[in-house]
């Protein structure tokens, strides 16, 4: 699909741009719900990403601007996010065991352009500290909290916010997703399952830790991803591997499955190059604008 130049001030919005945003929408908004698919690159590839980004740091000079996008991308995306969190559902219903190694495959996928996007500023020894420090202690707790019998996990509502708090964390931290982490705990199929069929209770403190998440975090990850790129980023790779080492089942081996989510994450990330050829055109767009 080709990337789309943001949506402003215009008096009205031609049907097939509507539908395109609408499509655009529906993608990123299944990205949001499936593992190891970023919905953050697909916002930038769309042409979404720093009007969704002005939304969450400017609100105020945003709305007024974009309104008009984020009503046909609001619609698109919601429909992809409950669409895809029922296809979750059923997938998890026929096979959870096939299901979860498919996740791994995606998540395993997206691992090397995360990798290679963590070192565009280059790495020092802090990055490989904080890499290594996020990956052993992030497997620590979440196999201890796999094995402990006094920290078992039930599906609640302090959960369902915990679960918009990592959530909240995944939208506003680059390349991080909450999938796996959830996995690991046994939240994930519950909350697409409670997602899925729109109940409401499940949903509202969802949102709520999501909300609160964002509002309160966002200006912090922005400055430390200013600040200490690398380091941040490297954190973030190791999350997303000591997660996923935790969730990987030891009853049998669904190599099918496991492959077929690698070869789909891997696609995925060709798109990074694209990414950053939409980022160049929009750095250039408002410098262009700047000057004029």
């Amino acid at each position: 699909m080709e990337r789309m130049k943001p949506i402003e001030t215009q008096a009205r919005i031609s049907i097939k741009t509507g539908l395109l945003l609408i499509l655009s929408g529906i993608l990123i908004g299944g990205g949001a719900i499936l593992p190891g698919i970023s919905g953050g690159v697909l916002c930038v590839i769309f042409g979404i990403y720093r009007p969704m980004m002005s939304l969450l740091s400017r609100p105020k000079q945003a709305i007024p601007k974009y309104w008009r996008m984020f009503i046909y991308v609001g619609i698109g995306w919601l429909a992809g996010f409950l669409l895809f969190a029922k296809v979750v559902d059923l997938m998890f219903t026929f096979n959870e065991m096939l299901s979860v190694w498919l996740f791994i495959g995606l998540i395993i996928g997206t691992v090397p352009s995360l990798w290679k996007e963590a070192g565009e500023q280059g790495r020092t020894k802090g990055s490989y500290i904080s890499f290594a420090l996020a990956l052993v202690l992030v497997f620590a707790l979440l196999f201890w909290i796999r094995i402990s019998p006094d920290t078992e996990v039930e599906a609640n509502w302090l959960w369902y916010i915990f679960c918009g708090i990592l959530w909240g964390i995944s939208l506003i931290v680059p390349g991080m997703s909450s999938s796996s982490i959830l996995i690991s705990l046994g939240l994930y199929q519950p909350l697409a399952k409670g997602i899925a069929e729109l109940d409401l209770m499940i949903i509202s403190f969802w949102l709520v830790g999501l909300i609160a998440t964002v509002a309160v975090l966002a200006k912090l990850v922005n400055y430390l991803f200013e600040k200490h790129f690398s380091i941040a980023f490297h954190a973030v790779v190791g999350v997303v591997l000591a997660s996923t080492f935790v969730i990987v089942p030891t009853e049998y081996l669904a190599v099918s499955c496991f492959t077929a989510g690698v070869i789909v994450a891997w696609l995925f990330s060709r798109l990074e190059g694209r990414k950053d050829e939409a980022q160049k055109e929009l750095d250039a767009e408002e410098l262009t604008n700047a000057q004029s």
